[in-house]
């Protein structure tokens, strides 16, 4: 998942949820209705959608918060996907 979430196995609903976050993160002025109505097509209803909206604008906030200062990641901070015994 951490390079890819289309090969990773996902189920309908979080495969859903992973296009839903994509598109809110590369085109968020492209989000509309439909998206929604995706999203609750596969069970998530509004305070779901609520939530998970707000933590992926978190994200894309934080990030380029961090990028735009020139924030560098901690040092005691694994990259995502690196496997724990890759460092022991």
């Amino acid at each position: 998942m951490v390079r890819d979430w289309r090969t990773a196995g996902l189920d309908a609903a979080d495969q859903a949820l992973c296009r839903y976050a994509e598109k809110l993160t590369r085109d968020q002025h492209a989000v509309g209705p439909r998206d929604l109505d995706a999203l609750r097509a596969h069970g998530f209803d509004d305070v779901a959608i609520h939530d998970a909206t707000q933590v992926i604008a978190y994200f894309n906030y934080i990030t380029r918060v961090a990028d735009g200062l020139g924030v560098e990641p901690e040092s005691f901070i694994r990259p995502w996907g690196e496997d724990v015994h890759e460092t022991l």
